[in-house]
């Protein structure tokens, strides 16, 4: 039999996947703001979502999830919902907004959906560091780049294309807050970012020049690091 303090405890843990669910219900307005033309909304609903991916683990190590509620797999609750945030509704907006456009579109866009179905079905895409190996389909953000830049139909194929390919090469990508090496700096650098895109999404699309400035030296920043992390001390 439960003792009070660990049945509140398994409320409170219950309450965390509430909270992990909500990322659904993020999913469902940025749809309804993309059947309006509203992109700039549809991307603050997907940064809520963003954001409660990016804290729900940190209250479920807090609370002990997994011992308090064995029966409910918050992993799984998160592929889910992240599936749906990450690469579906960034799709639809890509779409949506003729990013992706004509038949040819279509076939990116399946692209997109089959190639991060796998990687979220490799039970090996995160390494023992913390690391994603193999792009780590956030195409949330790639949606948010294409808005912020809008390219040519040929540069979206290529990025479409080489991302797609990355998914199934074996290159570690370093996940912003769990890696060590220069953990304050990187930390800094996603704080820019976000401030930055919180700036578009209130100016509204595309980007300025100093703010598309802003987002390619995250890029640059981001892809330096993880082709060089395990050459710096504590990489781990």
């Amino acid at each position: 039999m439960n003792t009070p303090g660990q049945t509140n405890t398994s409320w409170l843990a219950g309450w965390v996947h509430v909270f992990t669910a909500l990322g659904v219900v993020c999913a469902l307005l940025s749809v309804l703001a993309l059947s309006r033309n509203a992109f700039e909304d549809a991307f603050i609903w997907l940064g809520i979502a963003f954001f409660i991916d990016a804290v729900d683990g940190m209250f479920a190590r807090k609370v002990h999830v997994k011992e308090r509620l064995p029966r409910f797999s918050g992993e799984v609750l998160d592929l889910v919902i992240d599936y749906i945030t990450y690469v579906f509704v960034p799709v639809l907006a890509l779409l949506a907004a003729n990013i992706l456009t004509g038949p040819w579109g279509i076939v990116l866009a399946a692209l997109i959906l089959i190639s991060s179905l796998f990687h979220f079905a490799d039970t090996e895409s995160k390494s023992t560091e913390y690391a994603f190996v193999g792009f780590p389909a956030i195409w949330n953000i790639v949606a948010f780049y294409l808005f912020a830049f809008t390219p040519g139909q040929v540069m979206v194929s290529v990025i479409v294309l080489v991302l797609v390919a990355l998914t199934f090469v074996r290159w570690p990508w370093v996940h912003p807050v769990r890696v060590k090496a220069l953990r304050p700096v990187t930390l800094c650098v996603a704080a820019l970012w976000c401030l930055t895109a919180i700036w578009i999404v209130w100016q509204g699309f595309p980007a300025s020049t100093v703010q598309r400035v802003t987002l390619l030296a995250v890029v640059v920043y981001g892809l330096t690091l993880s082709l060089f992390w395990r050459r710096l001390p504590g990489h781990s």
